[in-house]
C-alpha cells in the first residue's frame, strides 16, 4: 500500500509538473482525475501514511481559526518607483558610477501580493505575506491550494523565494459574474480579489478562487547574476514569468518598456510596471539598501491608460444623505482589462472645470489603475451639435427641491423618506464596514426594496418571518435562505463602532464610530452625552459633535434605537477596555521608522488602548514621536518643532507607569 502511495504522488507531481511548469499536459484529465481518486481513498483508510507534501494538500478545506505573525529572516522591501523615461536614465547613470558595464534583468511587475515561501528539503514548510515588511502572516494553508505553487521541488534544498499571488483575469470575472449573481459586491480589479481570496480562513475558499503565482526573488542565492536564480527557479519547479529579459544597457530598458507598455492589454493578467533589476548579485550587494528600498531594482509605473469614447448622457444619483452626484455615461470602452461605462463626475463645479458637453468624445482613464475617471473632451472631435449639462434643480426620484449643502458646491435631495435615500442608506447599513450583513448586497437590496419586503432597516431583522417567500424567488432556495437569515441575525453582535457607523449619523465614519464607542461603551451614554461632552473629545469638534447630539434628539433615531434593542441587538463595545493613561489621554502620538519590539498595528493599538490618538503627520499639537530605526522627515520635524522624541523604551515606561 506505501509504495503504491508514494507512487500516485510520484505520478501526480509529474503531471502537476509538466502542466503547470512546462505548459505540456502529458495525461488525459481522466488519468489525472483517477490517480487522485486512488490517492484519497489510500489516505482516508490509512492516515497513518498520509504525507505533508501529499497533493491532497492542494484541495483545500483547512480551516484556520486565526492567521499567525511570520517575522522575515530578511526583510521584504518595497521598490522606489519611477514614472518617466528621465527617472530610468538616472537610475542607470548612478549605477554605472559605481559599476562600468552594469547588464538588467527587466521584468513584468504583476498586480497582485508579494509572498515568501519556505522550504525545508525541499518540502514546502511556510508562506507568509509581506506585511509591513518586517512581519507578514502565515497563509500557508491558502497557498498550497495554488496548483502553480509546488510543495515539493525538483531538489531536496532548505531555500526561501519570493514571488506574486495574482487572480488571471479569466478567474477573477468568473468570480465577479458569480457575486453578482450572488448579490455579493464585486470586487474592483484581480490585485483585491487575489488579496481578498489569500486571506480567507477557509483554504476551500482560496482554492476555488483559481489563483496563480509567479516567482521572481531568492534572498540569498549562490548564484553569480539574478538571471541564473531565476534559471534555479525553473529547475526546481516554480513558474517563472516568460517575458523576463536580460538587457545590457538604458536602450534595451526602454525598448523592453516601450514594447510592453503597448502590449500589456494583451496578456491574462493585469501588469502595472516593468521592473529593473541590476543582474550582478554582487553588484547588487554592494549598492545595498537605503532606509526604505533597495538601490539596485526600481520599479517604472505605467501612466494611466487613456481611452478614447463617447459621451452619451450625463445623469444623476441620489446618495444615501441626499447628495446629488452626476455619472458620466459612455459608450462601453475596455480600459486595463475591464470594460466600463460610467464615471464619477462629482459635481456641477468639476463638470464645468472639465468643459464637458453630452455628445463629446471624451478620454477615460482608471486612475490608480482602478477608479474610472474622464480625462476630458476632444474638443478637436467637437461638430456643434453637443449639448450643455445643467445640474437639476429637483430630486430625479422623488421631486423635491435640491438645497445646496454646507460645502455651497454639492446639492442634496432634503427628503428624508426619498426611496433613492433609504436604498443607499440600507446598502450602506448592510455594508461589510458597517453591519458586515453577506447576502445582502446593492442588487438583492434594491430588489428587495422595490417588492417591499425590506423598506427600513428594522425590516432586514423581520425579513425572516418572509422566509417562505424568499425561497421561492429566482436565484434563492432554502440553503442559500438560511445562510442570509443567519448573516443577518450574526450581525446582532457586533460591537457598538459597527452599529454607530451603520446608522448613518452624518460626519461618522469608521474611525471615529470607534472612538465614540470606546468613550461611551454603551449606546445610551452616547444618547445622553451633552453637546460639551461631545465636543471636548479630541478629532470630534463642534461640526461634529452637533450632529451626533442632534441626531438621538430626534423622535425617529430615537425610535430606531429602542426597535432595535428590542429585536436584541448589541448596543455596547466589545472592543479591549481604554486604560485611560494620565500622560497619553487625547495626546496625538506618532510613529516613525522601523521598530524592533512592535508591528504598526501592535503599537497603534497600545496608544489608543491607553487613551492616546494614533496619528500620521507631525504638526505643532503632536504631543511625542516614537523613534525606530532609519527614521524619516517625520523626525526631523519633530526635532525642529521640539517635539518630545520617545524610544520604544521610553513609551514602554509610560504605558506601564
Amino acid at each position: 500500500m506505501k509504495e503504491r502511495y508514494d507512487e500516485l504522488i510520484k505520478l501526480i507531481e509529474k503531471a502537476n509538473y509538466d502542466y503547470y511548469t512546462l505548459d505540456n499536459p502529458t495525461v488525459t484529465d481522466r488519468e489525472y482525475d483517477n490517480w487522485m481518486s486512488e490517492l484519497l481513498d489510500i489516505e482516508e483508510r490509512h492516515p497513518e501514511i498520509k504525507r505533508k507534501d501529499s497533493p491532497s494538500e492542494k484541495i483545500g478545506g483547512e480551516v484556520i481559526s486565526e492567521f499567525k505573525k511570520v517575522e522575515h529572516k530578511i526583510g521584504m522591501f518595497s521598490i522606489s518607483d519611477v514614472f518617466n523615461e528621465s527617472e530610468i536614465v538616472a537610475f542607470d547613470e548612478r549605477i554605472r558610477k559605481e559599476f562600468p558595464n552594469p547588464s538588467y534583468v527587466c521584468e513584468l511587475k504583476i498586480d497582485g501580493l508579494a509572498v515568501s515561501l519556505q522550504y525545508e528539503k525541499g518540502i514546502i514548510k511556510r508562506a507568509a505575506t509581506r506585511g509591513n515588511g518586517l512581519v507578514g502572516e502565515d497563509i500557508t494553508h491558502n497557498v498550497k491550494t495554488i496548483g502553480t505553487i509546488p510543495l515539493r521541488l525538483n531538489k531536496p534544498v532548505d531555500i526561501e523565494v519570493r514571488g506574486e499571488i495574482y487572480m488571471p483575469l479569466k478567474a477573477f470575472n468568473e468570480l465577479n459574474e458569480k457575486r453578482l449573481k450572488n448579490g455579493e459586491p464585486i470586487f474592483q480589479n484581480p490585485r483585491n480579489a487575489a488579496a481578498g481570496s489569500i486571506r480567507q480562513l477557509d483554504s476551500s475558499v482560496a482554492k476555488s478562487r483559481k489563483l496563480d503565482a509567479f516567482l521572481y526573488h531568492v534572498p540569498e542565492t549562490d548564484k553569480k547574476t539574478h538571471y541564473e536564480a531565476l534559471m534555479e527557479l525553473k529547475e526546481l519547479g516554480f513558474i517563472v514569468n516568460p517575458n523576463i529579459r536580460l538587457v545590457k544597457n538604458i536602450d534595451e530598458i526602454l525598448d523592453y518598456i516601450n514594447e510592453w507598455t503597448a502590449r500589456r492589454g494583451e496578456l491574462p493578467y493585469d501588469i502595472d510596471g516593468i521592473v529593473i533589476k541590476v543582474n550582478d548579485i554582487h553588484m547588487q550587494r554592494e549598492l545595498g539598501f537605503t532606509a526604505k528600498y533597495p538601490r539596485w531594482v526600481i520599479a517604472y509605473k505605467f501612466p494611466a491608460e487613456d481611452v478614447k469614447t463617447r459621451l452619451t448622457d450625463i445623469v444623476c444619483t441620489v446618495g444615501r444623505t441626499g447628495q446629488i452626484t452626476p455619472n458620466a455615461v459612455f459608450d462601453p470602452v475596455k480600459v486595463m482589462g475591464s470594460t466600463i461605462r460610467r464615471a464619477t463626475l462629482h459635481n456641477g463645479d468639476y463638470i464645468n472645470s472639465k468643459n464637458l458637453k453630452i455628445g463629446d468624445n471624451i478620454f477615460v482613464h482608471k486612475a490608480g489603475d482602478v477608479i474610472p475617471e474622464v480625462v476630458g473632451p476632444c474638443l478637436e472631435d467637437r461638430t456643434g451639435n453637443e449639448r450643455e449639462f445643467v445640474m437639476p434643480d429637483k430630486c430625479p426620484i422623488c421631486g423635491a427641491g435640491l438645497v445646496l449643502t454646507e460645502s455651497g458646491i454639492d446639492l442634496k435631495c432634503p427628503n428624508d423618506l426619498c426611496p433613492a435615500r433609504n436604498i443607499e442608506s440600507l446598502i450602506h447599513f448592510c455594508d461589510r464596514k458597517a453591519m458586515n450583513i453577506e447576502g445582502l448586497g446593492e442588487r438583492i437590496i434594491e430588489d428587495f426594496y422595490n417588492m417591499k419586503f425590506i423598506t427600513s432597516i428594522i425590516d432586514i431583522y423581520n425579513i425572516k418571518d418572509r422566509k417562505e417567500e424568499l425561497i421561492e424567488l429566482e436565484g434563492f432556495g432554502d440553503k442559500s435562505v438560511n445562510k442570509l437569515l443567519d448573516n443577518i441575525e450574526k450581525s446582532k453582535q457586533n460591537s457598538l463602532e459597527k452599529l454607530l457607523f451603520a446608522i448613518g449619523i452624518s460626519g461618522i465614519g469608521e474611525k471615529n464610530a470607534k472612538i465614540l464607542a470606546k468613550k461611551f461603551m454603551n449606546i445610551d451614554n452616547l444618547m445622553n452625552a451633552s453637546l460639551e461632552d461631545l465636543t471636548n473629545i479630541s478629532d470630534v469638534g463642534p461640526i461634529l459633535a452637533n450632529s451626533i447630539y442632534n441626531f438621538f434628539r430626534n423622535e425617529d433615531n430615537i425610535k430606531l434605537i429602542n426597535d432595535l434593542k428590542n429585536i436584541g441587538m448589541n448596543m455596547n463595545y466589545l472592543g479591549a477596555q481604554i486604560k485611560e493613561n494620565e500622560e497619553l489621554l487625547n495626546k496625538r502620538i506618532v510613529v516613525t521608522g522601523t521598530l524592533k519590539k512592535y508591528t504598526r498595528d501592535e503599537i497603534q493599538n497600545l496608544i489608543e488602548l491607553n487613551g492616546g490618538l494614533w496619528s500620521t503627520s507631525v504638526t505643532k499639537k503632536t504631543y511625542a514621536v516614537i523613534v525606530g530605526e532609519n527614521p524619516g522627515s517625520k523626525y526631523d520635524k519633530a526635532k525642529e518643532l521640539n517635539i518630545p522624541i520617545w524610544t520604544e523604551e521610553d513609551f514602554d515606561k509610560v504605558i506601564n507607569s
